[in-house]
């Protein structure tokens, strides 16, 4: 029986691991659930999955969701930095799903791989933000990472088990592989005027043809910067250069993502476009639980067809894979401006193509920082949301 801790459960990802775990209630059970003010929402999860312990960001939807909780429910509401950091490194918790959207999540997502717990990684900006001490201290701690987003876990999937026992310190050439090869729908996008896309909506934006998310996943999409920062968290966890990286387009999402060998052979990972696939996949590796997904008819599918990405419709995967080059400061910088000039967009406060304009403008002032620590991560995260909230007036 693992103890598990699910940070972001009120999201898209904490919906499908909790209905994950109650297809296997004889292996997992919820200890602990993390949000930040969906106080309804959490509450219908701790009177459904009664946890030992409700951890609200919100100070003040903690105290709300204290006073909705029946009396007879055994749950703690606790809320705070200490005590979220405190929960997720418990000696009861087996298994931390880090489903957190964005920087916010990597403050506990890194506590929980420094206590060398088992973390299911559904927070890419945790690689994105600090890759190297990320993975450095995976290995210091004896931590276990599984990667949860459906294309890394694909590539994980594909690969031999000295890669998967060696994460961001494998030899890819050594094990014979040559290429990743990262796939991606091309969002809503992908075949729109690109005379258009000045005057797309966050409606259509998040109009996502396959799969189910929230909104700045979504829209990270559509830009394909989701692309972008999947490279730059590739990178990470299985150790390559960018030669051994490439981003294909593949519509229909029933190729999650390919591993290429030296000996020309293709191994792909395939399935429905359900994120429980990986999840589950995650949760139990080595073995295999039932997800509550239907398996992949292929007399249903029609057509598999590939392209490769056009940059100037997608200028977002362009400004995140010219970053990744240039190293952790870099990454770490358009992160935070994506996020922000998302943020501005949702809020219709900028255009569509403003986003990638607005990355580009934090990318050329990225300040030069030594970053030894999550301290100094987060010092120029901070710094870089300033300088795009200063670029989004410029634009208004």
């Amino acid at each position: 029986m693992q103890n598990m801790v699910i940070l972001g459960a009120t999201g898209s990802i904490g919906s499908s691991t909790l209905s994950v775990m109650s297809h296997n209630p004889e292996q997992f059970k919820v200890y602990g659930l993390v949000a930040n003010s969906s106080v309804d929402k959490m509450l219908a999860l701790c009177i459904k999955h009664q946890p030992r312990f409700a951890h609200m960001v919100d100070a003040t939807a903690a105290k709300t969701l204290k006073s909705m909780l029946p009396a007879n429910l055994a749950t703690e509401v606790i809320t705070g930095d200490d005590e979220l950091i405190g929960l997720v490194t418990s000696s009861s918790v087996d298994t931390v799903m880090a489903a957190i959207v964005g920087a916010a999540g990597l403050r506990s997502t890194f506590a929980a791989v420094k206590a060398g717990k088992r973390v299911l990684l559904a927070n890419k900006e945790a690689l994105v933000m600090s890759g190297e001490l990320f993975m450095n201290t995976t290995r210091d701690s004896g931590a276990t990472l599984l990667p949860v987003d459906s294309e890394h876990n694909a590539i994980f999937q594909c690969m031999p088990a000295e890669v998967q026992s060696n994460l961001g310190q494998c030899d890819l050439s050594a094990a014979g592989i040559s290429h990743i090869l990262l796939t991606g729908s091309g969002g809503p996008f992908l075949t729109a005027d690109l005379a258009t896309l000045d005057a797309m909506t966050p409606a259509q934006a998040c109009n996502h043809p396959n799969w189910s998310m929230g909104p700045k996943i979504s829209v990270d999409s559509a830009t394909m910067m989701n692309k972008g920062l999947e490279f730059i968290e590739a990178r990470w966890l299985f150790n390559t250069n960018a030669e051994q990286l490439k981003v294909v387009i593949h519509p229909q999402s029933v190729i999650h993502s390919m591993v290429q060998y030296l000996d020309g052979s293709v191994i792909a990972q395939m399935g429905n476009p359900d994120m429980r696939t990986p999840i589950a996949h995650c949760m139990s590796f080595p073995e295999r639980i039932y997800a509550g997904v239907e398996p992949l008819d292929f007399f249903k599918v029609r057509e598999l067809s590939f392209c490769e990405p056009d940059y100037n419709r997608f200028p977002c995967l362009a400004l995140a894979m010219q970053a990744c080059e240039k190293g952790q400061e870099a990454t770490t910088v358009l992160n935070a401006a994506n996020e922000i000039a998302v943020d501005a967009f949702l809020q219709q406060q900028i255009k569509f193509t403003d986003i990638a304009r607005i990355n580009e403008v934090c990318l050329e002032k990225t300040p030069q920082s030594s970053l030894s620590s999550i301290e100094d991560i987060m010092s120029l995260d901070a710094q870089a949301r300033t300088i795009a909230k200063e670029a989004i007036k410029a634009i208004n």
